[in-house]
């Protein structure tokens, strides 16, 4: 990892070091998902160098949410980047979402990236890991290590808290922005991986957020979702389960079962082995989004 700023700098100067970070890359990649890191590292990288200079790649592997790869070429666009999608087959070391999934997904996807910023004559290929993240369980970062992929975010000392307040001084969008991890977080360790049971989370999801819990999380375990928000919300969740269905709508989506986790969604818990569920290493839960 590149050199840390100071942690008792404010965020407006770790915002002009990560413009001096971004300078010091040269012509450069930009993975961008869409999320809130992505997107204010996007912006940046275009205010330091160029939309000449910079390229936005959003990779779209069949478990990442369709609505998330379409609000990303939307963002690029709006943002006034180039922008490359790139359809990614399902990686078959990936395909028993094993332990270490994360590390496999991240050096298979980002050597795509590699390849493509060489084609396109860009110096580096920089990824939205925040400072926050570095104190996390995220085996991905080994990888990107591993790539020589850079983190400006996190070598200028942006927090998460920052990014999001920084990102709201610049009217992005995506300052309130949920967390929205890839589908397989949904699914236990161990388990083989069918496109279908992809499709019934994200639809599944889709229903939670017309309900109005946009963060909720669907763990799929067979015809079995146990659906996690924050345990302060689960009576919200309970009354509008009931005033609106929840059971029969996610039933037509071949879920037979559907229970609410009373423990409430929880971050940065160890991973789980097939008996158990899966967990996320990101954000505090966000909110219910304003219109």
């Amino acid at each position: 990892m590149d050199r840390m700023s100071p942690p008792e700098t404010t965020p407006t100067q770790r915002e002009a070091a990560l413009l001096r970070e971004l300078r010091g890359l040269g012509r450069v990649l930009v993975a961008f998902s869409g999320g809130v890191d992505s997107t204010f590292l996007l912006q940046a990288a275009l205010a330091a160098l160029g939309a000449e200079n910079v390229l936005a790649a959003t990779l779209a592997p069949p478990y990442a949410a369709r609505a998330e790869v379409e609000e990303a070429v939307r963002l690029a666009g709006a943002l006034g980047a180039r922008h490359r999608l790139l359809p990614v087959p399902f990686p078959e070391a990936v395909r028993d979402n094993p332990p270490d999934r994360c590390y496999r997904c991240k050096r298979l996807l980002f050597s795509r990236l590699l390849e493509l910023a060489a084609s396109e004559g860009l110096d580096r290929v920089a990824d939205g890991t925040n400072r926050d993240d570095l104190g996390d369980y995220r085996p991905g970062l080994a990888a990107l290590a591993e790539l020589g992929v850079a983190s400006p975010l996190a070598a200028a000392g942006l927090t998460k808290a920052d990014i999001r307040a920084l990102s709201r001084q610049r009217g992005l969008p995506t300052w309130d922005k949920p967390s929205a991890p890839c589908l397989l977080t949904r699914l236990p360790h161990g388990a083989r991986v069918v496109e279908a049971d992809l499709v019934r989370v994200e639809q599944g999801e889709t229903v939670l957020r017309e309900l109005g819990f946009p963060g909720a999380r669907l763990r799929l375990h067979g015809d079995l979702a146990r659906i996690e928000v924050p345990a302060a919300s689960i009576a919200e969740l309970a009354a509008a389960a009931a005033a609106n269905d929840l059971p029969g709508r996610l039933g037509r989506l071949g879920l037979r079962h559907v229970t609410v986790d009373l423990a409430g969604y929880r971050t940065s818990r160890p991973n789980q082995p097939a008996s158990g569920g899966e967990t996320e290493s990101e954000d505090a839960w966000t909110p219910k989004r304003r219109s």
